[in-house]
């Protein structure tokens, strides 16, 4: 009889081929994984934006109009007992100005009662011996005057306000958030036609009505009623990316060298600054930054970096170039500038719509002509009134302006 011998291993070949197999697999099924997440992440940022959109709602059912944006207590000047005892430093813009974001008027509406109470009222930092105000100071503080005389509501983060597939954290944030209100299809006059202080300025009036043409008006009570377009057809709010330091074309605003920002050919205006090599950041050798006015440092001037400052970059959003553009300043931080939404998701970003839902808008979104004027007062300007030149795009970031959305997005 012929007898066979039981073999005790496997041959290297053996062992190879199965490695190799194992190997294709785990190939395969981790970009699987990660899609699985980004699309779980994805679904989080939109769900964060609904409840958003419901506290919008609710709160336009209390009060009969939405939150203003660039909102706030004026005191022009301090009050009793701002210097600190043995020291040569005073509590920095302990007065407010009207520079609250609409969020602020939200946080009560979205589970944030605990952070209402710290804002509503007085609230005296640890170890101090005197207190803020009610409504607090304004938003424009900067690191160095949280150091000198801390105001906690302003340095929260709430999970609210974040999108999960963002992954910016920490300093020198002061609270990051990833969705602004949207100002409409121009970048003129972005602060609206009022005063820092509130007062009623006739020429502001004059160039807000021409261009403000958004959902949101900076220091000015809208609400639902003014949206004659229709709230389902009407952008309320965008999601933005937060900076991450590394000069991103989205989260960095960069300052025209030259040209009007708003009249033909703006699009043209800072692309000379992107490097060649890396189309998403700015060349570090092209590259001029737009001015920090309003104090503080460089590196505080970045998307995303202050949730409750209504103010230029931090603050706003507008429908002039298409999802995912380039940050393009007209001289500064604070003011008029091109502020298109932005995120880290892949190929495209959130909006809300002024009906409370949420749609998922791609990079590819039809924005017209991108060399065209803006609509505005100005002589290089389209004229008060004129649709819409973005295309459905720009449509859906004017309330009022006629446009029949005849399309998908």
């Amino acid at each position: 009889m012929t007898r066979f011998k039981r073999r005790q291993a496997f041959t290297l070949v053996e062992l190879l081929v199965v490695i190799a197999i194992i190997g294709v697999l785990v190939g395969l099924l981790l970009p699987a994984v990660q899609a699985a997440r980004e699309a779980a992440r994805r679904m989080s940022c939109s769900n964060n934006f609904k409840q958003i959109g419901l506290a919008i709602h609710n709160y336009h059912s209390a009060y009969n109009q939405l939150p203003v944006h660039g909102g706030g207590t004026t005191r022009k000047g301090g009050w009793a007992g701002q210097a600190r005892a043995g020291s040569a430093n005073h509590v920095p813009k302990c007065y407010n100005i009207l520079e609250n974001s609409m969020l602020v008027g939200l946080v009560p509406f979205v589970e944030g009662q605990a952070l209402w109470e710290q804002f509503s009222n007085p609230f005296r930092p640890a170890g101090e011996t005197i207190s803020f105000p009610p409504m607090g100071p304004t938003p424009r503080r900067w690191l160095e005057e949280h150091e000198a005389f801390r105001y906690d509501p302003w340095l929260t983060e709430s999970p609210f306000l974040r999108c999960p597939s963002d992954p910016g954290v920490g300093l020198p944030a002061q609270g990051r958030t990833n969705y602004v209100p949207c100002m409409g299809d121009s970048c003129r006059q972005l602060n609206g036609p009022v005063s820092d202080q509130g007062e009623t300025d006739e020429n502001l009036a004059v160039i807000s009505r021409a261009a403000n043409r958004g959902m949101f008006v900076s220091r000015t009570k809208m609400r639902f009623r003014d949206v004659l377009d229709g709230l389902s057809n009407t952008i309320a709010m965008g999601e933005i990316a937060t900076d991450l330091g590394d000069r991103d074309t989205r989260t960095h605003g960069a300052k025209k060298t030259s040209g009007s920002i708003y009249g033909a050919g703006w699009n043209q205006l800072c692309r000379d600054q992107i490097d060649s090599e890396r189309p998403t950041f700015w060349d570090p050798d092209t590259f001029t930054e737009a001015d920090p006015a309003g104090g503080g440092t460089s590196g505080e001037h970045r998307r995303g970096f202050k949730w409750a400052h209504s103010r230029g970059i931090w603050g706003n959003m507008n429908t002039i170039q298409g999802p995912n553009g380039i940050l393009c300043m007209g001289s500064n931080t604070f003011n008029d500038a091109m502020l298109p939404p932005s995120s880290r998701h892949q190929g495209g970003v959130h909006v809300l719509l002024g009906d409370g839902s949420v749609r998922f808008v791609t990079d590819s979104i039809d924005a017209g002509d991108q060399q065209s004027a803006q609509v505005g007062d100005l002589s290089n300007m389209l004229p008060p009134g004129t649709g819409s030149p973005f295309g459905l795009w720009g449509a859906l970031g004017t309330r009022a302006s006629k446009e029949t959305i005849d399309k998908d997005f």
